[in-house]
């Protein structure tokens, strides 16, 4: 069984291997630098269905038999997905159909981080063999349920970020698959407002999450951040990184170029006028699995902290008036090559 290490951190007590990942895009995703990575690209936004919501459902769907495609298994013990939808929609359609135990989450744009935390727990502690994780977002979808619909035009602001359009899944196992990353450390997350309220500005809402697991994650295990070749945040966009290294500063750790945000990395920010970066659940999913997956099983970096964050807003509390709380759930990774 694991063992807790503070109020935030588990360590497993036998390694979860990521034994296979998946990733399809939206179009304007493989326009930007990770373009050639994703398994999948989508050129049409609508993937032949009748809404942005639908669409992201087929996204989900498709994924999945994706990942079990490249894995070679026909079926997982336990699967654990998540989005931006109301009442997680676009898991919950996109699943539908597959007769597998199915655990729908919200996160925010954290949830990549919860669900594979969620499924390293679920093989840990013996109830499943295999798991699924993954996470999605749709840019349309979004921006109709949390901003203004695309028709009206509306202005956005330097500080805002795109939704990213994808899906990202991994399969977890206990089985040992040679060469397969593995998943060590569990972080979870507390909810933190510091009473922003611009759902413009996410990157900032977000920030003091992140940095809030960072410095108790330090703190509970006595590391530093030169402990891993990789520490990469999700979606604070430019913005939120900034405010990241400023917060950790103030507690007396550095973070360095090993250091980076996935909102930063999915967008050409100037090319593909995306301002402040990338988010939505997709942005670190899409990020993990297309880019630093492939690290972990190649060797090119040894040890990672993943660490995607989340603003746990609804169009009702915005509209209400409310600040907007924010977490972080994060997993620590190794290399096994």
């Amino acid at each position: 069984m694991a063992v807790r290490i503070g109020r935030h951190t588990a360590v497993l007590d036998r390694p979860v291997y990521i034994a296979e990942a998946a990733s399809s895009a939206g179009k304007k995703e493989g326009e930007g630098p990770l373009g050639e990575m994703f398994d999948r690209v989508y050129q049409d936004s609508m993937l032949g269905e009748k809404s942005w919501e639908m669409a992201e459902s087929r996204l989900v769907k498709e994924n999945f038999d994706l990942l079990l495609k490249k894995s070679g298994h026909t079926a997982v013990d336990i699967c654990i997905a998540g989005d931006l939808l109301n009442q997680d929609s676009a898991a919950n359609f996109g699943y539908r159909d597959i007769k597998t135990p199915f655990i729908g989450i919200y996160g925010a744009c954290s949830t990549m981080g919860e669900a594979m935390g969620i499924g390293a727990a679920f093989i840990d502690g013996g109830f499943a063999e295999t798991a699924a994780a993954g996470a999605s977002s749709h840019f349309c979808a979004a921006e109709k349920q949390y901003r203004a619909p695309l028709g009206m035009g509306s202005q956005r602001p330097q500080t805002s970020t795109w939704t990213v359009t994808g899906d990202g899944a991994v399969l977890l196992s206990r089985a040992e698959k040679k060469g397969a990353p593995i998943i060590t450390e569990v972080l979870t997350g507390e909810i933190t407002d510091m009473g922003v309220k611009d759902p413009n500005n996410m990157g900032a809402a977000m920030a003091p999450a992140a940095a809030s697991l960072l410095t108790a994650y330090f703190k509970e295990t006595g590391r530093t951040p030169d402990y891993f070749d990789v520490i990469a945040t999700g979606d604070l966009g430019l913005v939120g990184k900034t405010l990241v290294i400023e917060l950790l500063a103030a507690e007396g750790y550095v973070l360095d170029d090993r250091y980076t945000d996935c909102g930063i990395e999915i967008y050409d920010s100037e090319s593909q006028d995306t301002h402040s970066g990338g988010s939505g659940c997709a942005c670190s999913a899409l990020v993990f699995t297309a880019k630093y997956y492939k690290m972990l099983c190649d060797g090119k970096i040894k040890r990672m902290l993943f660490m995607p964050t989340g603003a746990l807003m609804s169009p009702t509390t915005s509209q209400q008036g409310e600040s907007i709380p924010a977490i972080a759930h994060g997993v620590v990774i190794e290399s096994r090559c």
